[in-house]
């Protein structure tokens, strides 16, 4: 069902009080008390006076004062109104000689008259202070609900455009470094170098059609991964030990799309060695509640940086689509132990 919107809340929130009050103006007929025209009259212009106050205080009163800041000068429009309301009714009792007609009519003592008449613009002056009180409550309403939705609208902008932005940083970074691998191929091995350019197409058409929303499934993201890792066997040697280990039945879940990338293209950075043994172990693992990978690599005795400030964007960009993705649903923790010489980082996210 599609949710109630700010103009269908203020249309709804007028209704119910123009029938509330046409119900209350209308009340007499039911005292089976016969009243002249003139007192019919008088409540029909009563009706429409109290809606042109409503608008009155909802299209100007409000907005050039109250929400401008003026609450003084907001509160004496709001007396001024009143004022004006109980001269207008009074003057309008004069002009179609109502009292006069009522005592008539009902036989009223002069007494009784001067009673009825207090009661009667005492209900009069309540029922205009509440008319511009409810004026007034929808109007902040509408007012809060609208800032609101453009918070909430300006924050969904930000996000996709942050996400957007991020993913723009990351991808032709790794385009880049893969097409270097190929243009190096290329002129040796023709057949490698197809099945490459086949496998990068295939990436691509997942990073340029399956990431546009800013959730995939999990079985495309470790798909994506396989491809990856296909492709980074085109630059590795036998002295390098690769081991991916995922699920055996996956449950599709949706995920971040490239999310699992940085971790794995850090290790391929700085994990491996061209002269000393070197491995990469990456894990995935999954449960009713969590999806983890972990990802291990080597480090070296040369290596003086540390692999949080070494890899470049990678996470500091997956730290921050993280915060916007998941926020509060996610653990991330990097690991450098130069007794084992090992890199650990370990991504916990809570799928459900």
């Amino acid at each position: 069902m599609k949710p109630f919107s700010v103009k269908d809340i203020s249309i709804f929130s007028k209704a119910l009080l123009f029938l509330g009050l046409l119900i209350v103006q209308s009340m007499p007929l039911y005292m089976n008390i016969s009243f002249p025209m003139e007192f019919w009259i008088k409540q029909i212009f009563m009706y429409v006076l109290w809606i042109s106050v409503f608008y009155l205080t909802y299209k100007i009163i409000i907005p050039t004062l109250l929400f401008q800041g003026k609450n003084g000068f907001f509160f004496i429009a709001i007396c001024i109104l009143i004022v004006s309301v109980f001269y207008i009714s009074v003057t309008f009792n004069l002009l179609i000689n109502l009292d006069a007609i009522l005592n008539q009519h009902f036989k009223i003592s002069k007494k009784d008259n001067l009673q009825g008449a207090l009661i009667s613009n005492l209900s009069e002056i309540i029922i205009t202070l509440l008319i511009v009180g409810a004026s007034t409550v929808i109007s902040v309403a509408k007012k809060l609900q609208v800032e609101t939705q453009v918070r909430q609208n300006l924050e969904k902008e930000k996000v996709t455009s942050e996400l957007s932005f991020l993913k723009s940083q990351i991808n032709p970074h790794f385009f880049f470094n893969i097409l270097n691998s190929i243009y190096a191929l290329a002129g040796t091995e023709n057949q490698p170098a197809r099945e490459a350019i086949y496998t990068l197409s295939h990436m691509m058409r997942y990073v340029l059609y399956d990431t546009k929303n800013n959730l995939t499934t999990l079985s495309k993201e470790i798909g994506f991964v396989e491809d990856y890792l296909k492709l980074m066997e085109l630059r590795i040697t036998d002295k390098v030990q690769v081991i991916f280990e995922k699920p055996t039945s996956i449950k599709d879940v949706e995920v971040a799309p490239m999310l699992f990338l940085p971790f794995i293209e850090n290790a391929y950075k700085h994990g491996i060695s061209g002269i000393y043994p070197s491995y990469i172990y990456i894990g995935i693992e999954q449960s009713e509640k969590f999806l983890q990978i972990e990802v291990r690599n080597s480090i070296f005795e040369n290596q003086t940086l540390s692999k949080e400030e070494s890899n470049g964007i990678g996470l500091i960009n997956t730290r921050r689509r993280l915060d916007l993705i998941y926020p509060d649903k996610y653990e991330l923790s990097t690991n450098e132990d130069t007794l084992q010489m090992e890199y650990t980082v370990i991504l916990k996210l809570q799928i459900s």
